[in-house]
């Protein structure tokens, strides 16, 4: 029997009814057997900020680097923002990575997808990406989840209604347990 990968899901959507929150809960209903997943909220994390960081790392942003720490993989839906992550994600990508040395990101799989406008997610995704460079996270490059024209995939309440879409969720959960059981060496 394999061991069991943790995931943790991470939303940038700080929306109640968000279709990548919609994503996440896709994922944890087809998820592979060897596999669990965790969503986790940054509603709590503050605005990153030396000074506060001098004082004592805050309660909230500890709690995360420990989720962060025990899980085997991270699984991040995000919206696209201007051509980008949210704030608050990319705010909470930076006090997870800081210290550098002492980064939980460092090494962690991670797969990324996200449901939007005309383009899906890709510039977002292309800039978590290159944010996951510099934390040294390890990003599963195919197969890639980029909801287009997510108004006709998801209902009122941010549930995904389309099969194929639940499918190549599917595939990238899949994707992802291979991945970080080859990183993991198991």
């Amino acid at each position: 029997m394999k061991d069991i990968i943790n995931v943790i899901g991470i939303s940038g959507s700080l929306r109640k009814n968000s279709v990548n929150r919609g994503l996440l809960r896709t994922a944890q209903e087809v998820l592979p057997d060897d596999m669990v997943l965790e969503m986790y909220e940054l509603t709590n994390i503050p605005l990153y900020n030396e000074d506060l960081m001098a004082t004592g790392i805050p309660e909230a942003v500890k709690e995360f680097k420990a989720k962060i720490a025990a899980a085997d993989a991270l699984l991040i839906a995000t919206p696209e923002y201007n051509y980008s992550i949210p704030g608050f994600l990319k705010n909470a990508i930076d006090w997870a990575s800081r210290p550098p040395k002492e980064s939980p990101l460092n090494d962690k799989p991670i797969a990324i997808m996200g449901a939007g406008g005309i383009m899906g997610t890709s510039r977002a995704q292309a800039h978590l990406r290159q944010v996951a460079v510099f934390t040294n996270m390890h990003p599963l490059n195919k197969p890639e989840v980029q909801v287009q024209r997510a108004w006709e995939k998801f209902d009122a309440e941010g549930n995904l209604t389309d099969e194929q879409t639940r499918e190549s969720v599917r595939h990238l959960l899949v994707a992802l347990d291979a991945w970080t059981r080859r990183l993991k060496g198991c």
